[in-house]
């Protein structure tokens, strides 16, 4: 996949013709594809190449003059996705506190413009520039003599807007198979796996303590069923994200995977964890035995879910 960086600072022209539908996207959920499948098919139309246009960093932390902001996907995790759904090029606008100053006139002109744009697809909800002035109608407006806008209704679940926002709740709620299905397809994170207190291990029940990208929202603390990603291959896994009460609890956050069937050691590596079913609440234990028996439970259930499931 092609990926072109649209700055201020310098001058920027894309020389071949684009189609490309506009927004953060963050999580790329089934709203944000159905202006990729617009996408798709304008570009067709044009002959032209399918483009995502996206920001970076997220137009939210300039705004507020925030060092951090927790997404349901890093802008790779977008890249990733946006490819697998059939799109050409990745063009990311450099957002800074120039470009959040921009008039929508000047926006267009600066931004969208050297993008070489024979369509673009935006929501029914778009804003852009200063304070969020423009939207669909001043859009359309202003580039007639530049390319057409194409406007998507919104796209609902239950009557409500699939949105980032009610994602985001889902996850923090524990409710991972409705997430998914606003998502369509299984949330993911990623990180690094990182040495533990081996406690695990000397209960049978060797886990992977993962050291997950900052950005990523984490769901709700509790058990999951759920698959990780080690080396390009994936393994059926319990997750565990909690904060250890049953040996020395932590105040900081953890997350852990059994994984099934496995017996390699990975520290060091990149992984990738995706959460399937919430199977319960994080719990301490009286005894180690008791603690042991429910693993063993939760083993079996995932067993059941996943590997079952798989065949």
């Amino acid at each position: 996949m092609e990926t072109v960086v649209i700055s201020l600072n310098k001058e920027n022209k894309i020389e071949t013709p684009v189609v490309a539908c506009i927004g953060f996207f963050d999580g790329l959920h089934l709203g944000h594809q159905a202006l990729i499948s617009k996408t798709l098919e304008l570009a067709k139309k044009h002959h032209a190449k399918s483009a995502l246009i996206t920001f970076n960093p997220d137009p939210w932390v300039v705004i507020k003059d925030v060092k951090e902001y927790q997404h349901l996907s890093t802008i790779k995790r977008r890249e990733e996705l946006a490819s697998k759904l059939g799109i050409d090029m990745i063009i990311t606008l450099d957002f800074t506190k120039e470009m959040s100053a921009l008039t929508p006139y000047d926006f267009l002109h600066k931004a969208l413009v050297p993008c070489s744009l024979k369509a673009l697809v935006c929501g029914f909800d778009f804003h852009y520039g200063l304070k969020g002035m423009g939207n669909p109608k001043i859009l359309s407006d202003d580039a007639k003599e530049y390319f057409e806008v194409e406007v998507i209704d919104s796209v609902n679940e239950e009557d409500k807007k699939i949105s980032t926002s009610r994602i985001v709740e889902y996850l923090e709620k524990g409710e991972i198979i409705h997430a998914n299905r606003l998502l369509g397809y299984s949330y993911q994170v990623e990180g690094t796996v990182i040495h533990g207190q081996k406690r695990g291990r000397e209960i049978g029940f060797p886990t992977a303590n993962i050291d997950v990208d900052a950005e990523y929202i984490i769901p709700k603390t509790g058990i999951y069923e759920g698959w990780i990603n080690v080396e390009n291959e994936w393994y059926p896994a319990i997750i565990n994200i909690g904060h250890n009460p049953t040996f020395n609890y932590s105040n900081k956050l953890s997350i852990e995977a059994h994984i099934l069937n496995f017996n390699q050691q990975i520290y060091g590596q990149l992984v990738k964890l995706e959460f399937i079913k919430y199977l319960r609440e994080e719990m301490k234990f009286n005894s180690i035995d008791e603690l042991i028996a429910q693993m063993q439970s939760d083993k079996e259930t995932a067993k059941k879910d996943l590997i079952q499931h798989e065949e």
